[in-house]
């Protein structure tokens, strides 16, 4: 039988007084105060950029050595980092399994909750050897409440393989126990839900924008932004087609429909394309210019690489 600890002095369980009687306001005035709690988020998340920037260059410097990001998480956490992992590869055209979301309870977890499926440490080391984690790759626990034992085995397992470690978290880290196991700790202090331990709320929010500002910013530094375009992604449906025909035109000078051809010439890789078209190249030589210069196709246009 698991243990049942008292988590009242967790931040995220405490009681927030401005909601205090919240079931007696009215429609409007209740989602005022949520937009005004939400307010708070981004100022929260503001005093832990240090710590997100180191958590970036991690996750860089594993991608650029063959390795990978692994997210663990229970409830929320776990739904939030498989959302994040699941829209990488269509957005920066990678393989699905450079960034990957692992949540407590598998796959049924993510649409129910999966009783005591968060608990157990042992779990979270079992799917860290189920997903083959090497020491190449990097872990990073999600967990806003702090103390979910699943993230912490599995923490605790990739540190104890070589794994660079990160933790995101909304309460202080103080008396977590995972100290040693961590190389980053990202605490937004986001304070107590306006429905007391909801962390789906303010927590699940900063977590979103936390992950997407970790994954976003590690491709731009893998090359996969082109100024603010979208520049790797392949066209696999209609909206995209369009998108990569918009940007190849915007970006070469040529018509729409000369760049829906060029799009179609690069069997629909948008990147490719532009080289072909800007350098006046063949698909096969505008991937090896590509490769050159790192995946950065500016170096590509302006001469050679610079150090990223």
């Amino acid at each position: 039988m698991v243990k049942i600890v008292n988590r009242s002095n967790i931040l995220t369980e405490k009681i927030n007084p401005k909601s205090a009687l919240i079931d007696t306001l009215s429609t409007q005035q209740i989602v005022e105060m949520i937009n005004e709690e939400d307010a708070t988020i981004h100022l929260a998340i503001r005093k832990t950029i240090p710590e997100i920037s180191k958590a970036v260059d991690i996750v860089v410097n594993a991608f650029k050595n063959g390795g990978h990001l692994r997210y663990f998480g229970a409830g929320t956490s776990g739904r939030l980092g498989v959302l994040d992992a699941s829209e990488i590869p269509p957005t920066f055209s990678v393989p699905k399994e450079l960034v990957q979301g692992m949540i407590a309870g598998g796959k049924k977890a993510l649409t129910e909750a999966v009783e005591g499926a968060e608990d157990y440490p042992e779990k979270g080391e079992e799917d860290c050897k189920a997903i083959n984690l090497q020491k190449n790759d990097v872990v990073m626990g999600i967990a806003t409440g702090g103390t979910t034992p699943y993230v912490h085995g599995a923490l605790k397992y990739a540190k104890s393989i070589g794994c660079k470690t990160i933790f995101f978290t909304c309460t202080p880290k103080e008396g977590l126990g995972v100290e040693k196991d961590v190389d980053v700790f990202i605490e937004v202090l986001v304070g107590p839900e306006l429905i007391t331990g909801s962390t789906r709320m303010k927590a699940g929010t900063a977590t979103k924008m936390v992950l997407n500002m970790i994954t976003t910013t590690a491709m731009i530094k893998m090359g996969k932004v082109y100024g603010n375009y979208m520049i790797d992604h392949q066209a696999i449906n209609s909206k995209l087609v369009d998108r990569g025909t918009r940007i190849i035109a915007t970006l070469t000078g040529l018509s729409y429909d000369e760049a829906y051809q060029a799009l179609l010439a690069a069997d629909k890789h948008v990147k490719d394309a532009v080289v072909m078209v800007k350098m006046n190249v063949s698909l096969e030589k505008a991937r090896e210019l590509i490769a050159e210069h790192n995946g950065f196709i500016r170096f590509a246009f302006e001469g050679p690489a610079k150090k990223i």
